[in-house]
């Protein structure tokens, strides 16, 4: 027996679903899918991960979207800024 098969349980990869670490459950859902394909509950639990994963990337995008506008906006303002300091110095 191989540490894996101890801790590579579907109550352990429920558990870290449930603690957001997705990552870590598609791995062990994986890892069990592959000494059981045909259990079907193995598979709805994997795709059910990598839904939430699939929404996760979504938000993180949007988040990564939204730093990316404010840092677009403030470069703007500080060309502005530097082209109102450059006339004024004329």
């Amino acid at each position: 027996m191989n540490k894996d098969d101890v801790f590579y349980t579907k109550t352990m990869a429920k558990v870290y679903a449930d603690q957001g670490k997705l990552e870590k459950a598609a791995e062990i859902y994986q890892y069990l899918l592959k000494k059981e394909p045909r259990r079907q509950d193995l598979i709805e639990a994997l795709a059910e991960i990598d839904k939430e994963r699939l929404k996760k990337g979504h938000a993180d995008l949007d988040e990564l979207f939204s730093t990316w506008l404010d840092l677009l906006l403030r470069h703007s303002r500080l060309q502005q800024l530097k082209k109102l300091e450059t006339s004024i110095e004329r």
